[in-house]
């Protein structure tokens, strides 16, 4: 069941989650995710929708990705043949209000499901919930895969329901058993490439948070202690010196990572965190400078500014939609020149579309 707000769906609930099924797959004591939000303040006024301009281009950049599926779910270009380009692809329709079997894009979001239920890993004979086509550095695309399985899960066909329902416990479950995995004390409670990595690093972290985050609102019941953890290796991220947030423990800070934790701090109700004035400054004074990997921190810092409230989002989103503009291909409507992809568009679409407020693992206020 979902519900519909300007044109999307907003929240739902997941049938079959039940205590004893996440029980007896992850063999944890489950207990649920501490309350998220902001549990006594007024709700912060949401920001006003983008620019039409802006508007426009996220419609061309969603006819691009439909245009470029190929016909197995995946994409041409970077990343394009792994499950987290068709699941980012998906979340990217669903940020704008699109749904699965419905409308222009409807195809094209089943296409996506299809491909991540499809591409599960079948080790000693049996599925095991691992959500990649390559098992031994998967676990960005099978957070990714996760997150999306979660946020499309309640909006689909009985059948793709089903299939969810069967898949999605078994995936979080993978999620949990990585973190779970003997590590130096520097980096317990995160995550790394493998489900058996000893390290752990902030980013992939950061994806298996919002994978848990999203799974909890959906109606799973999430291991409090998992989020502790989590959030307990967050904290050692912490570039004390310079301020913000760092790849790793004992690194030095940077844009994506410190949007990263302060996102990942807010979604887990710390929204008032002190750290947060000199991480955001850190983040606005280089917005026009995002360093490597710029998809990744442009995708972060729109969903932490967002989460940060209205001053701090007016400062990056007017530099963000100055960029989106000039830099969007003018025949195709994609992003990532010379050669415009998925990848690259997807991150775009979901950094630009933060204030629809479609996808409900980054709605602010929720309970």
């Amino acid at each position: 069941m979902f519900i519909l707000q300007q044109g999307g769906p907003q929240k739902r609930l997941l049938p079959g989650w039940s205590h004893s099924a996440l029980l007896s797959i992850a063999a944890v004591t489950l207990a649920m995710w501490p309350s998220i939000g902001l549990a006594t303040e007024s709700p912060r006024p949401a920001p006003t929708p983008p620019p039409e301009e802006i508007d426009v281009a996220i419609d061309r950049g969603l006819a691009f990705l439909a245009d470029r599926q190929q016909p197995d779910g995946h994409y041409p270009g970077q990343h394009g043949n792994t499950t987290a380009v068709p699941a980012l692809a998906g979340m990217a329709f669903l940020s704008k209000g699109h749904t699965p079997g419905l409308g222009p894009y409807g195809s094209s979001i089943n296409r996506s499901i299809d491909t991540v239920l499809a591409e599960e890993v079948v080790s000693g004979g049996r599925p095991s919930g691992y959500l990649t086509r390559n098992p031994g550095r998967g676990m960005y695309s099978h957070c990714i895969a996760t997150l999306f399985l979660s946020e499309v899960s309640g909006m689909v066909d009985p059948e793709r329901q089903k299939k969810i329902d069967e898949v999605l416990p078994r995936a979080l479950a993978v999620i949990l058993r990585a973190q779970e995995v003997n590590k130096p004390s520097h980096f317990a409670g995160g995550w790394r490439y493998s489900p058996t990595s000893r390290d752990a690093d902030l980013s992939l972290t950061g994806w298996a948070v919002m994978a848990l985050r999203s799974a909890r609102l959906n109606g799973a019941r999430v291991p409090k202690e998992a989020v502790d953890r989590a959030v307990s290796f967050i904290d050692r991220c912490e570039d004390v010196q310079r301020g913000g947030f760092a790849y790793q423990p004992g690194r030095p800070s940077n844009v994506a990572m410190s949007s990263l934790a302060m996102l990942c701090l807010s979604l887990s109700g710390r929204l008032d965190d002190d750290r947060f004035p000199k991480a955001a400054g850190l983040v606005l004074a280089n917005r026009k400078n995002l360093g490597g990997h710029p998809e990744y921190a442009r995708y972060y810092a729109s969903q932490a500014m967002f989460q940060l409230g209205d001053e701090s989002w007016q400062r990056w989103s007017q530099t963000m939609y100055e960029e989106a503009l000039a830099s969007q291909d003018k025949n195709s409507g994609g992003w990532n020149a010379p050669s415009p992809d998925g990848y690259a568009t997807s991150m775009w679409i979901l950094a630009l579309a933060v204030t629809y407020q479609q996808l409900p693992v980054y709605q602010r206020d929720l309970p």
